[in-house]
């Protein structure tokens, strides 16, 4: 674990990010707003290299992260920060701060923009070689199912990171018959893409002897996007190769989807920020 003695806070990473957003903002609505694709777009240098550089070696091993591995995903995540090097909670926290959070609201058109202290589903991510994320639709609620998650907030780390070495983010604007359509998860760049019931995604296989970190946030509303109410477990699929896995992943979301329906949280304990000084 590599801890740092002098850190910037979440409100000195905030100014930063506020700063580069506001330069693009106009520019980053219009991607955002496309029609016939999911919602998204994607801001560069988010913050300085020497600051963002400094977040990427503050990543704990991954000995230090839970491991998710079936035939859904294979990556290590963390969520309980205070494990971590503060820096880490300082940055994720930092896209949780008021102004950027408006400023999000501003660039997606999505009002009543309410960030996760919890990290429900968020945190760090690390997808070394062999990792992947199959297409999927995020879980659509909070983790106590009152309000609807909106918006994925992914901020890209590893330095030198390219777009051959697998590892990025893939957008089903089609759905499973048609090409996916690729943003690579370049060093210091935010992505921001709606999450609702048809926000087809998946991340790359990577086949690269390295690690591809990343900073994950979740937006929720009170409202959904869409104008009429919904509910889902994170539900995946094969992808269009996979047709066996397919029909498995389809069953077993169908399966996930019924239990929580009957259970508040399903079976399994949901994964999130477990601190008492959040509450």
């Amino acid at each position: 674990m590599r801890f740092h003695r002098e850190y910037l806070t979440r409100h000195d990473y905030a100014v930063h990010i506020c700063n580069r957003l506001e330069q693009c903002k106009n520019e980053l609505h219009q991607e955002f707003l496309k029609k016939n694709q999911i919602n998204s777009c994607y801001i560069d240098n988010i913050l300085d290299e020497v600051y963002a550089k400094e977040i990427y070696q503050s990543f704990p091993y991954t000995e230090e992260l839970l491991l998710l591995k079936d035939i859904r995903e294979y990556k290590y995540v963390g969520m309980q920060m205070n494990k971590y090097s503060p820096i880490l909670e300082e940055i994720i926290y930092a896209f949780q701060e008021p102004r950027v959070v408006s400023l999000i609201s501003e660039i997606t058109s999505i009002e009543e923009l309410l960030p996760d202290k919890h990290l429900y589903a968020g945190g760090i991510s690390l997808m070394n070689k062999g990792c992947f994320l199959n297409p999927h639709l995020d879980n659509s609620h909070d983790k106590d199912r009152k309000n609807y998650r909106v918006l994925n907030l992914l901020y890209y780390v590893t330095p030198d990171w390219k777009q051959e070495y697998g590892g990025n983010l893939e957008l089903w604007d089609q759905g499973l018959k048609k090409n996916c359509r690729t943003i690579h998860s370049k060093f210091n760049r935010l992505v921001i893409m709606i999450t609702n019931k048809s926000s087809l995604h998946s991340v790359s296989k990577v086949n690269h002897q390295g690690q591809r970190c990343c900073v994950s946030n979740y937006y929720f509303s009170p409202k959904p996007v869409q104008s009429s109410e919904y509910f889902h477990v994170t539900s995946f699929r094969g992808r269009p190769e996979q047709r066996f896995r397919d029909i498995v992943l389809q069953g077993d979301a169908i399966l996930r989807n019924g239990i929580r329906k009957i259970f508040k949280h399903g079976i399994k304990k949901p994964h999130y920020y477990q601190n008492v000084d959040s509450e």
